[in-house]
């Protein structure tokens, strides 16, 4: 499960990158200032979370546990649905589309998912570390 957290945050990190500089260059060419903001606020917090997901793929080894698969899992689905959704509604004031402005209730969906995948983490970190336990009992032996 680690690698592939680690694997989904390279991919999101790299199209983090692609997404704000799209944003920096193209986008304020299209939609107004503050459309350009509201994506910008999909990009930032898909960046923000993609190293919360890059930590959760790397501390898995010394943490493992079902509360830290949902940390990642949380993280993931947060970026779908709150920067997702900043980036529908970009799309649909650029298109000027009609009748689904109404996506913008998703958004909160989004946070709440990193609310709670912040929780898991710090979950996690208190149960006492497998890791930890293994090296404590080895040291024991030895004494």
């Amino acid at each position: 499960m680690s690698k592939r957290f680690i694997q989904y945050a390279a991919i999101l990190g790299a199209l983090s990158v692609a997404l704000g500089a799209f944003g920096a260059h193209a986008l304020k060419k299209l939609v107004e200032a503050d459309t350009v903001a509201t994506f910008e606020t999909g990009v930032r917090y898909q960046f923000y979370h993609t190293f919360a997901l890059l930590a959760v793929g790397i501390l898995y080894r010394r943490m493992p546990g079902k509360v830290m698969e949902w940390a990642g899992i949380l993280f993931i689905s947060g970026i779908v649905l709150f920067s997702g959704s900043l980036y529908l509604l970009t799309y649909l004031n650029a298109t000027e589309t009609v009748g689904l402005k109404g996506i913008g209730a998703i958004t909160p969906l989004g946070g709440v998912c990193f609310i709670a995948g912040w929780v898991c983490l710090l979950v996690q970190s208190l149960k006492p570390s497998v890791h930890r336990e293994k090296k404590e009992k080895s040291n024991v032996r030895e004494a």
